[in-house]
């Protein structure tokens, strides 16, 4: 773990991670179908700016604007040849808002280089290989880390083989790895993953070990909240877990999506992440730095409770997937059981290895 974020986690009890990047410059004239990416050079004063704004409203963390960076994403807009360009631009932007902070006020900042997803089926549900989205990945991740990211940021995934690859491609910076996925189909990500198979992967499987993992986006705070307290029967006492849920349930108004979630209700879904052992918390979608703000007062002082339930969720939040609300009522399927049956036989072991050596 970087120095940064190794010494804000032990020094607080939690971090304040920012808000969302595409939904906020929506209302600064992003287009509907433009990349965000190309702003690092075409407006890198209004990034600055959103950086800037996430800042006073509290945050620690902040994401730079490179989540659709990698080529495949760039492909789209004609600009696969500017990988290195643009994520480096990215970084650079974030790095010189956060040691102009710490300049000014001796607050550290810790800057996250933000890599999305591919947009591409891995196989053999589609063309791409492993070793090919491994590449991809590693491609942003080096120009990331060249303009000054602290860690990288792996989020929205929704595929094993696609988080493998992203991991490893970023890892190949040698700085940590943090990652999220999207549970946003009935408590399970859009290719079947379940949380608690989310937990088993980051603790035993990638490569390298991420030092965070948890979730983002999604169908709003409820579905979020829901998700991390179907992930934390599989986490360990020390993981760090991220909650980055939406700000609210997306809507269209005057031909533009909005989302409905209020400062009140963030502050409540952050307080109930904070219950289930989150100590990364921030906001997706729709998240203004006004909501930010709220998070963070609501945050400041807090003690957490006890991991919440299904009731409590819904009365606070709203309606959870019907998905969700199984795993909630105690199945979290083969991955979880197959997790409590290594325990069992990893304790049978050392019991074993106990007698043995009495």
């Amino acid at each position: 773990m970087s120095d940064r974020l190794a010494r804000l986690l032990a020094e607080r009890p939690y971090l304040l991670a920012d808000g969302a990047t595409g939904t906020n410059l929506f209302d600064v004239g992003l287009a509907a179908g433009d990349a965000p990416e190309l702003w690092n050079v075409d407006h890198p004063e209004r990034i600055e700016r959103l950086h800037r704004d996430m800042i006073a409203a509290g945050a620690d963390i902040i994401l730079t604007n490179s989540f659709g960076g990698s080529r495949y994403r760039l492909k789209l807009h004609k600009a696969e040849a500017r990988v290195t360009e643009l994520n480096e631009l990215a970084a650079r932007i974030a790095r010189r808002v956060a040691d102009e902070t710490a300049a000014k006020s001796g607050r550290e900042i810790v800057v996250a280089g933000d890599i999305g997803p591919s947009g591409e089926l891995f196989e053999p549900l589609g063309p791409l290989t492993i070793a090919e989205g491994t590449e991809a990945f590693a491609e942003q991740a080096l120009a990331l880390a060249k303009g000054g990211a602290d860690v990288m940021w792996v989020e929205t995934m929704s595929s094993k083989d696609e988080l493998i690859a992203a991991v490893a491609g970023a890892g190949q910076t040698g700085l940590p790895v943090v990652c999220t996925l999207t549970f946003d189909t009935n408590g399970r990500t859009m290719m079947g993953v379940t949380p608690a198979e989310v937990a088993i992967l980051c603790r035993e499987q990638l490569q390298p070990r991420p030092v965070a993992y948890g979730a983002n986006c999604g169908t709003g705070p409820a579905e979020l909240v829901a998700t991390l307290v179907n992930m934390a029967g599989m986490t360990g006492p020390n993981d760090v877990i991220v909650a980055k849920g939406n700000c609210g349930v997306p809507y269209f108004l005057d031909g533009k999506i909005k989302y409905d979630g209020t400062p009140e209700l963030m502050s409540e879904y952050a307080r109930l992440a904070r219950d289930t052992g989150a100590r990364i918390i921030g906001g997706c979608c729709g998240t203004t730095p006004e909501h930010l703000a709220a998070i963070r007062t609501a945050l400041d002082g807090y003690q957490p409770g006890t991991r919440p339930s299904l009731e409590a969720i819904t009365a606070k939040l709203g309606k959870i997937s019907a998905g969700a609300e199984h795993q909630l009522c105690g199945t979290h399927g083969e991955a979880a059981d197959a997790a409590a049956a290594r325990r069992r036989t990893r304790r049978r072991g050392s019991q074993v290895e106990a007698g043995e050596n009495a």
